[in-house]
């Protein structure tokens, strides 16, 4: 038996807060999942309560010189924040402890950079991630010198671009020429898929939530799933067939999360964008979470700076295996809302009725009699539709349904 001897690298979690102590508690749990998922350990935790943040050094001087005896007695490799520090604070910050300091942004990009494994999402990760290096350049120092290792690093921060800002425009303008042509591709798929009327259920919610886990039950397919924040990045799509033999698409999209950086919001625009243009769109949230209401808040407010409104929204409450079902869980923003287990498969039968019937309600009731020549019609009925009854008649196929206007053979 041999030991892994890769050492992972051990942090201290700082936040500057103002409102309630829970609350910065639940936001340090997060950030100490974040970076278990990026392979650091936690090793401690501080807390400073104050009405504004310090615009030198985060936190204030003297909390500064507490928490670097905190390092040497924790033998901590650097500080991660819990907040996106500017330039000013993380060069103060970085000199006064003489050690690594990682924004809650830098650690994020980080994760994504090591989860994205499409040519589009290496792409967009590595503009998020080139964008925050331009903004973070002036008066950095020796901040971005310490930054060693692992953590905080991966993607263009191991070609040192960020020691010159007109490599750094130059490579931007390129990679925006890049994912600009990748974003027409997808926008002409996206077209296609419209053209054939196909219906499009959008599957959305905070990281973590269960959305591999569901698309993989619902289609059968594969997608990879993980008990781990951004365990998956790349969009998936995949084909569902209803009950009523109707084909629905269903696409995944990148979880959500408190805080998440500006810079993956516009980098990921035109994937995440794939919501506004669905059918409806499919809300999964973790129902055993503590911080669930919180959650919930975060996907509407990520959902309205995409400009996603006005579509039916369905909210699953997944995980309710892990909850003793005394709890009242309501989503007041949605349309419908159900419990579900995702592992179990508890209820999922009782969601793919609730999708056919919100579908439904933007489809014409049809009765009609396809003569047998005309197999093209009788396609378009299986393919858009929702079959209710089927009759083979003498004379042709009498055939009783629901489709969308625009589908109408």
């Amino acid at each position: 038996m041999y030991e892994n001897d890769i050492r992972k690298e051990k942090y201290i979690l700082l936040i500057a807060y103002s409102g309630e102590e829970s609350e910065a508690d639940a936001s340090l749990d997060e950030l100490s999942d974040l970076l278990d998922t990026a392979d650091g350990i936690a090793v401690g935790r501080m807390k400073q309560k104050m009405m504004r943040q310090d615009p030198a050094t985060y936190i204030g001087s003297g909390k500064a010189m507490e928490l670097k005896i905190s390092l040497v007695a924790k033998d901590a490799d650097g500080v991660i924040c819990d907040d996106e520090l500017t330039p000013a604070q993380m060069r103060n910050l970085s000199d006064l402890l003489d050690t690594k300091v990682i924004d809650r942004t830098m650690l994020i990009l980080d994760i994504f950079a090591a989860h994205a494994h499409t040519s589009e999402g290496k792409l967009q990760v590595e503009m998020a991630q080139l964008k925050y290096r331009s903004s973070h350049l002036i008066g950095a120092g020796k901040a971005m010198s310490r930054l060693g290792g692992g953590i905080g690093t991966r993607g263009p921060g191991e070609t040192k671009l960020e020691t010159d800002r007109r490599v750094i425009g130059r490579r931007i303008a390129r990679l925006s020429s890049e994912i600009k042509e990748m974003q027409r591709v997808r926008m002409t798929t996206r077209k296609r898929r419209m053209g054939n009327r196909t219906p499009v259920v959008a599957i959305v919610g905070y990281t973590n939530a269960g959305k591999s886990t569901l698309i993989n039950l619902l289609t059968d397919s594969s997608v990879l799933s993980e008990d781990k924040l951004f365990a998956t990045l790349d969009p998936t799509t995949r084909t569902c067939v209803m009950k009523g033999g109707q084909e629905v698409l269903f696409t995944d999209t990148v979880g959500f999360i408190n805080k998440l950086p500006h810079q993956l919001i516009d980098a990921f625009r035109s994937t995440l964008e794939e919501a506004k243009y669905a059918d409806v769109i499919l809300h999964v949230a973790d129902a055993s979470d503590p911080e669930l209401d919180m959650h919930l808040q975060v996907v509407y407010k990520t959902l309205r700076e995409l400009d996603v409104t006005g579509k039916p929204v369905i909210t699953a409450f997944n995980k309710c295996d892990l909850i003793t079902g005394e709890e009242r869980l309501i989503d007041v923003y949605a349309d419908n809302w159900l419990r579900i287990s995702a592992k179990t498969g508890d209820n999922i039968d009782a969601l793919l009725e609730t999708i056919e019937d919100t579908l439904q309600k933007n489809r014409k009731y049809v009765e009609c009699l396809i003569p047998y020549s005309d197999g093209k019609r009788l396609d378009a009925f299986h393919k858009y539709g929702q079959i209710l009854a089927e009759e083979y008649l003498e004379d042709g196929i009498s055939i009783k349904a629901y489709m969308p206007e625009s589908a109408m053979p």
